[in-house]
């Protein structure tokens, strides 16, 4: 038997032996990873130099190295982010609907675990850890597969919260982690069906593009982000400024962050200049429309195609002026991802009308899509941000990782 066979075979009796397990022990294990991985956060950052070092010679950008580093204010996010789970329902066993039929046979439609849930993803190690955590309070068993840039991080995040639920009573592989990095492994992973019930991509368009094609096992597809926030005609100008400020420059290597301004004709001339020199302070680079360069200067090199299309993750925004209203919703939905979307206007209406014809996860209304975040929605961690519309869509919480049976209870009734 392969080695990733051999994991998913352990994981599948991990996760049915879990399914006896309650929600006090699955807690309780949670928070014994939390804890360890409080105490060994010296020894986490140490390992996470080891990749960064290797970044750094492999010439990664800033923006990837970001999303690589692990400082004691993300570890201490991370166990903050468990205890949040912790305190969260357990979405296992809710009973979401019921009935009785005429014959007398009562019908419930009941939440229950997915099994086991395979996770590919690149370069950001905190997503072990949410991963993990989201899976186990869920009921089921994880099975990590990251990028070979956190190599390091990955293996000794996942061998500490092994360790920790075995210590806790459960088996250590309710939580797994693919050691092998290589691109015939992950393949191998997207084809275990036997094994794998769900699989869940998080990275770049490349990732997703190559899990959703090739794999045989279900996947939810997430996580590109190419946001656009669209400064109306009647918007307050000082409040976009404010809100493209959040959206470009609080954390520019993730996929909430916004990426292209679209601008109404008759607002850009006065727009433009405020919000260039709030996001000079950042070094934000621009690449805009013709009108764009009329209005700032020839320093601004013109946008192509593919800047309007493509998710930077770093600090560079793509600009469009456009005549009217629609031709905004027009430009994206012929670019956007179906991530996140904002409008900034006064205008009540106008506002309604981007609700109803932009067809993405989440739309805003005069707020910063660096909102897109399970924890920011209530829901704790987040196992990754769906941009599909089936089973799950937006942010995806606890309740997204369940599935459902139907229990019928009768009394000798046939038909």
């Amino acid at each position: 038997m392969s080695y990733i066979k051999e994991l998913g075979k352990k994981s599948k009796k991990a996760a049915e032996d879990l399914l006896n397990q309650t929600s006090a022990v699955k807690d309780a294990a949670l928070l014994a990873i939390a804890d360890a991985i409080y105490a060994e956060r010296d020894s986490i950052k140490e390992v996470n130099k080891i990749d960064l070092d290797n970044a750094a010679e492999n010439n990664m950008t800033k923006a990837l190295i970001d999303r690589l580093t692990l400082t004691d204010a993300r570890i201490d996010g991370m166990c903050d982010g468990i205890k949040e789970i912790v305190g969260m329902r357990d979405p296992v066993g809710i009973i979401k609907e019921g009935s009785v039929r005429p014959n007398g046979m009562q019908i419930q439609k009941v939440t229950v675990p997915i099994g086991v849930i395979g996770i590919i993803f690149e370069s950001r190690p905190n997503v072990t850890v949410d991963a993990a955590a989201l899976c186990l309070k869920a009921g089921s068993a994880v099975i990590l597969r990251g990028g070979k840039e956190a190599v390091n991080s990955n293996r000794k995040l996942t061998s500490i919260m092994r360790n920790a639920v075995a210590k806790a009573g459960l088996s250590e592989d309710v939580i797994s982690f693919v050691d092998d990095t290589s691109r015939e492994t992950a393949a191998e992973m997207m084809k275990l069906n036997d094994y794998i019930d769900l699989l869940i991509p998080r990275g770049g368009a490349s990732l997703i593009n190559a899990v959703v094609q090739n794999a045989t096992v279900p996947v939810i597809q997430t996580g590109v982000g190419n946001c656009h926030i669209y400064v109306d005609s009647d918007a307050d100008l000082q409040m976009a400024v404010n809100i493209i400020e959040n959206a470009k420059t609080k954390r520019p290597s993730v996929c909430n962050a916004v990426e292209t301004i679209i601008i109404h004709e008759k607002v850009a001339a006065e727009f433009l200049p405020l919000l260039k020199t709030r996001l000079d302070k950042y070094l934000v680079q621009f690449r805009g429309c013709k009108k764009t360069i009329d209005i700032l200067g020839g320093n601004i090199p013109l946008a192509t195609e593919e800047d309007y299309t493509v998710e930077f993750l770093d600090l560079i925004v793509a600009v469009v002026i456009v005549d009217e209203y629609k031709d905004a919703v027009s430009h994206i939905r012929k670019y956007s991802s179906g991530h996140s979307e904002a409008i900034i206007t006064n205008n009540y209406n106008t506002s309604n009308m981007f609700i109803k014809q932009v067809d993405s996860a989440a739309v805003y209304v005069n707020a910063s899509t660096y909102f897109s975040d399970g924890a920011q929605f209530g829901y704790g961690a987040e196992i990754g941000i769906s941009t599909q519309k089936l089973h799950a869509r937006g942010p995806m919480g606890l309740n997204d990782l369940t599935s459902y049976k139907y229990v019928i209870q009768g009394k000798g009734q046939v038909r």
